[in-house]
């Protein structure tokens, strides 16, 4: 007997584990509630496999009962991604967790739950948890991503999400995201919510109308950039972010931004912006505390208005507050009786209060008025700065007062024109042409030279980098990159093309994401090519080029990062000005530059360059052809990391060596 016994245990732990626990299947209830008889059921009805509850679970969901409870069971709810439907209220018991199941979730979209096109979603769950496995789904076998969401809601309207506690996602705790082209969330209530330790954000709001968050918390947000506490973030300009309403909430410890709302891709044909954050703090996180982004020409100037009305904006690392882009005749922005504390102090050159406007705004900034605001410094610094990359715009349409406070001592103040212009100065540069290649024939002005002469070192080129490169016909031209990382940058292949100089495509490949990669190509005819790669946030670096090779700001300033270098141009005959415009990213990121002429004599230097600054040349009408360098490099006293190059007045080009210089064939 007990031989028989044995044997059929043995057999029973082969099929699973001895440990896995199983609830019994209530086939009656189940029966009871498709018939419509009980509106109230237990999701343990349909069964519960402490390995992978998955079937049960959806099938629990998918039965349609008004209102399911989620109960308590002898572990964890295990699943795979679950998909929720409309006119449900899911009701999760008080100590209930329902856990991501390991090693599953490897498509990049794949989230706990998510909705899409739904509506009437109601989740309740004070004391209960939802949880994924964050550490995981950053290392193989995972694809890099950012999308394993917590909860995914796809153009839904009458949510609920209560009392909940939603960590360690691979993206965002909640993604209120776009499921059909025109179609918002519409009325979404989160309430009582801990976000923890999620991958991107603690919640992402790309579109929303009527959105209410009400003490809820969002912390320990770190994985994969912006690593914010909230960010709202819409893709496209049919999107929205209307009556959007943040009350009693808290942002803490998250490596990136507290609050921020990114709004740069809506435009002047999107709805107006209404957000409005109340009582809410952030403290302690690893960017700024709170920050409005905005596109800053004609076409971008948003409609709209954000109030901050009685909000704290604690430590950090970055600005309190940060306005970038924001016309002064665009959004109206309200600081009411905020306080903004002892923020940025291992960074000195960063103010309080901060206005950024990027390398091709053309409208003053502003638009802000304050009310009874506090900003306490210890670092005595000026309350607000302007990091200005275009080098020629200023502050308008910012009024009312301040309270400054320093050591203990408390000063009243009246924002004015004249104390605007003493705490921001403004920045004047000359303006030059953009000198267009156009179908300019261009050739290297050495005939030949070795190949190392072509390579740009350890020159590392972020977003996007557009080269020029010259070959004979019939040569065959190899380029080498390498796709490297920045920070904690999720990472794709980055697209890289060549055209000829009509635009049309002569190659076409990719680099993968942290390796070296190759692309070769016979040249159709004699003449430049232009090569395009977009690394988006990460950067590549030129390996090698059998070619003369030069960077391209014929559209856009040079994009670095992380290394410095020697740069070499043509200055053509006859140039009688030109100039050479340096910006670093924010004021914790600058670089030292110093300018060459032909016979190699320094002309000037620029040294802890942030915001926008420029070299200003004027030489004599029957100046000669001839190669001038830039050398750029650690700065004496800030970090070397994000900088940029732009060259006015003469072609846009800049090469690693005098011999791989281009120009014109005039």
């Amino acid at each position: 007997m007990c031989k028989y016994v044995l044997i059929l245990l043995v057999f029973v732990c082969a099929v699973r584990p001895i440990a896995t626990v199983f609830a019994e299947v209530n086939q009656q209830a189940i029966a009871d509630v498709a018939a419509g008889k009980i509106k109230v059921a237990k999701a343990s009805w349909w069964g519960f496999d402490s390995v992978d509850s998955t079937e049960a679970l959806q099938a629990a969901i998918n039965s349609g009962v008004p209102t399911l409870i989620v109960d308590k069971a002898a572990g964890p709810w295990i699943v795979t991604p679950i998909e929720l439907t409309s006119n449900q209220e899911i009701r999760f018991e008080k100590g209930v967790e329902v856990l991501a199941k390991r090693g599953e979730f490897k498509g990049t979209g794949d989230s706990l739950f998510t909705a899409r096109l739904r509506e009437n979603i109601t989740l309740i769950g004070y004391g209960a948890t939802l949880r994924m496995w964050r550490s995981d789904y950053d290392a193989a076998p995972y694809a890099k991503a950012e999308w394993r969401h917590v909860l995914n809601f796809f153009s839904c309207s009458n949510v609920k999400v209560l009392g909940l506690t939603l960590s360690e996602s691979g993206g965002d705790g909640i993604y209120l995201g776009t499921g059909k082209a025109g179609v918002t969330n519409k009325n979404v209530l989160i309430k009582d919510v801990v976000c923890d330790k999620n991958y991107r954000q603690g919640i992402s709001v790309i579109t929303a109308e009527d959105l209410l968050i009400e003490n809820t918390v969002m912390k320990n947000t770190d994985g994969t950039a912006p690593r914010a506490g909230i960010d709202f973030e819409p893709n496209l300009p049919d999107e929205r972010i209307v009556n959007c309403v943040m009350r009693d909430c808290v942002s803490e410890n998250n490596a990136g931004a507290g609050y921020v709302a990114y709004l740069s891709p809506l435009n002047a044909t999107s709805a107006p912006v209404s957000l409005r954050l109340e009582n809410c703090r952030a403290i302690g996180n690893g960017g700024l505390a709170c920050g409005i982004i905005t596109g800053n020409t004609p076409a971008q100037a948003l409609r709209g208005r954000v109030d901050f009305i009685h909000c704290t904006f604690q430590g950090g690392k970055g600005a309190g507050l940060q306005i970038g882009g924001n016309p002064a005749t665009a959004i109206q922005i309200l600081v009411q009786n905020c306080s903004i504390l002892d923020v940025a102090q291992d960074s000195p050159a960063t103010n309080p209060i901060l206005f950024s406007a990027s390398q091709d705004a053309t409208q003053d900034l502003g638009g802000v008025h304050f009310v009874d605001c506090l900003v306490r410094d210890p670092l005595g610094r000026k309350p607000m700065g302007f990091v200005d990359d275009s080098g020629s715009l200023r502050l308008a349409g910012v009024t009312g007062n301040l309270i400054l406070e320093t050591k203990g001592t408390k000063t009243p103040v009246t924002i004015t024109p004249r104390l605007l212009g003493e705490w921001v100065p403004a920045i004047t540069l000359k303006r030059y042409p953009r000198a267009k290649l156009g179908g300019a024939s261009l050739k290297p002005l050495t005939a030949s030279a070795p190949a190392d002469k072509f390579s740009f070192g350890d020159l590392r080129m972020r977003v996007k980098a557009h080269l020029v490169l010259y070959a004979k016909e019939g040569e065959s031209v190899h380029l080498r990159f390498h796709h490297g990382q920045v920070g904690n940058y999720s990472g794709r292949p980055s697209p890289l093309t060549v055209a000829d100089w009509s635009g049309k495509p002569i190659a076409k490949g990719s680099i993968e994401f942290q390796q070296e990669g190759d692309l070769r190509f016979q040249a159709p005819a004699t003449g430049a090519y232009r090569v395009e790669i977009a690394p988006d946030g990460n950067y590549v670096r030129v390996v090698k080029s059998s070619h003369a090779l030069s960077l391209s700001a014929e559209t856009e300033p040079i994009h670095l990062i992380g290394a410095g270098g020697q740069f070499y141009f043509y200055v053509p005959a006859g140039t009688k000005e030109f100039g050479i415009k340096l910006f670093g990213e924010g004021l914790g990121e600058g670089v030292k530059a110093t300018l060459y002429n032909a016979a190699g004599e320094q002309v000037g230097q620029k040294d802890d360059v942030t915001q926008a600054q420029q070299f200003e040349i004027t030489l004599p009408e029957a100046s000669r052809g001839e190669i001038w360098s830039l050398k750029t490099e650690r700065s004496s006293h800030i970090y070397l990391e994000d900088y940029c190059i732009d060259l006015l007045g003469i072609p846009p080009l800049v090469a690693p060596s005098p011999e791989a210089v281009l120009a014109p064939d005039n």
